[in-house]
């Protein structure tokens, strides 16, 4: 076996998160233009965001869906041939004549995004060692929260100034500068030996990853109640001006990169408990939302909070995935953004559901929390105990013998 040197693995982390900065641009980027996308196409703009769930759409079918059919191929050319399709995708949304065509666009787009996340997690995990890998998936979604904090902001600034479609123009640069990355700096992964789709599909017969899967559906749909409508929240409840939100939501990417700094030791510590943790914490900063929105200071220390602990389950939730299922990582950890795509939906509908109902936007943090607290309660009463005898490599160096074959240097 051929290990990289510590310089080279560090490349190929930050190729990794260049590629998570690309998609956590575009996934959000489209929430900061739906009055000039709808404006441009002549629709209104409830209409113009049929193409953020398009999108959402996209990564629930093809996180498994890919990571299965490329269950054969070498994790590098995996994600070599994913990055390609991610950019194709947001070419295509630039330059898309009507909202029909936009909607497919964004759903061709948000089709390799689980499975990327997915199949880097298995290739930074190969690269930095099994014993790191909570630090491995950290690094490559720091690309994504760093995206929240800078990419999204910069491209709602770029696409207000010259246009919507230069903005996915700009995603689809990054996308080619991306390719250029893992083409330099990854190493060569060969699958596992006898690694076929029927072998990844049979990974979801595992009880423990569908209770895994559920669980960060309905649980982190909890954040995602509140999110969807932060920036009425802050507006008509907090009484801050329209001018800081953007400010607001840059401070929020800022509190999710550090819970993926500090999410991804605690998951190498204990991936388990850093999930009931980090549930836990996420309810307690929902209420304190609930209670304290009103309040300018409190509300947004609350908001910034919350961006650390939903940070720290997504990443807990994805190690957990990947370790609930031994003989499928990689669709084990595209699966981890299904899900999280999934309580997108639900959140955003449930916390629409109060508002609709007359009960302000104080409401969403309460459903938010009721979500996130039935995810901790399918947790502790299914999801523990040791992964099923026969399933998974009992000890570190046979995972390691099968997260990492023949590293190659090239």
């Amino acid at each position: 076996m051929v290990t990289l040197s510590p310089a080279r693995s560090r490349a190929a982390l930050f190729a990794l998160a260049l590629g998570g900065f690309g998609i956590g641009t575009t996934e959000f980027a489209t929430m900061g233009l739906l009055p000039e996308i709808a404006g441009d196409l002549d629709v209104s703009i409830p209409v113009a965001g049929h193409a953020i769930t398009a999108y959402a759409l996209g990564v629930v079918v093809g996180a498994p869906t890919l990571a299965a059919l490329g269950a054969r191929l070498d994790r590098r050319r995996l994600l070599l041939l994913l990055m390609v399709a991610f950019t194709v995708g947001n070419v295509l949304s630039a330059f898309a004549p009507s909202m029909g065509w936009l909607v497919l666009a964004r759903f061709l787009a948000g089709l390799p995004h689980g499975a990327f996340f997915g199949v880097g997690a298995v290739m930074g995990t190969a690269v930095v060692g099994p014993e790191r890998r909570g630090r491995a998936v950290a690094a490559m979604m720091a690309g994504l929260t760093v995206a929240c904090a800078v990419g999204v902001p910069l491209s709602t600034i770029v696409g207000q100034a010259v246009g919507w479609r230069w903005a996915f123009v700009g995603v689809g640069v990054l996308g080619l500068v991306t390719l250029a990355a893992l083409h330099a700096w990854t190493p060569s992964l060969p699958s596992a030996p006898g690694t076929t789709v029927r072998t990844e599909l049979a990974a979801l017969r595992n009880r423990r990853l569908w209770i895994a899967f559920g669980a960060g559906a309905v649980g982190f749909g909890g954040m995602f109640a509140v999110y969807s409508y932060v920036k009425p929240l802050l507006t008509e409840v907090t009484g801050l001006g329209i001018g800081l939100v953007p400010l607001v939501l840059a401070l929020y990417g800022i509190g999710m990169t550090i819970g993926t700094l500090v999410g991804g030791r605690l998951a190498d510590r204990s991936v388990l408990g850093t999930v009931i943790g980090s549930m836990i914490a996420t309810i307690v900063v929902l209420v304190a939302i609930a209670l304290v929105g009103a309040s300018p200071v409190p509300a947004v220390l609350a908001l910034v909070l919350l961006g650390v602990t939903s940070q720290v389950l997504g990443l807990s939730l994805q190690t957990r995935l990947m370790d609930v299922s031994p003989a499928a990582p990689s669709l084990g950890a595209a699966l981890c953004h299904s899900a999280l795509n999934l309580g997108n939906a639900a959140g955003a509908f449930a916390g629409g559901l109060v508002i609709a109902g007359g009960f302000g936007y104080l409401a969403p943090a309460w459903v938010g929390a009721g979500l996130t607290a039935v995810g901790l309660a399918v947790v502790l009463a299914f999801g523990r105990g040791p992964v099923p005898v026969g399933s998974a490599p009992a000890r570190p160096e046979d995972r390691a013998r099968d997260l990492t074959p023949e590293l190659s240097a090239r």
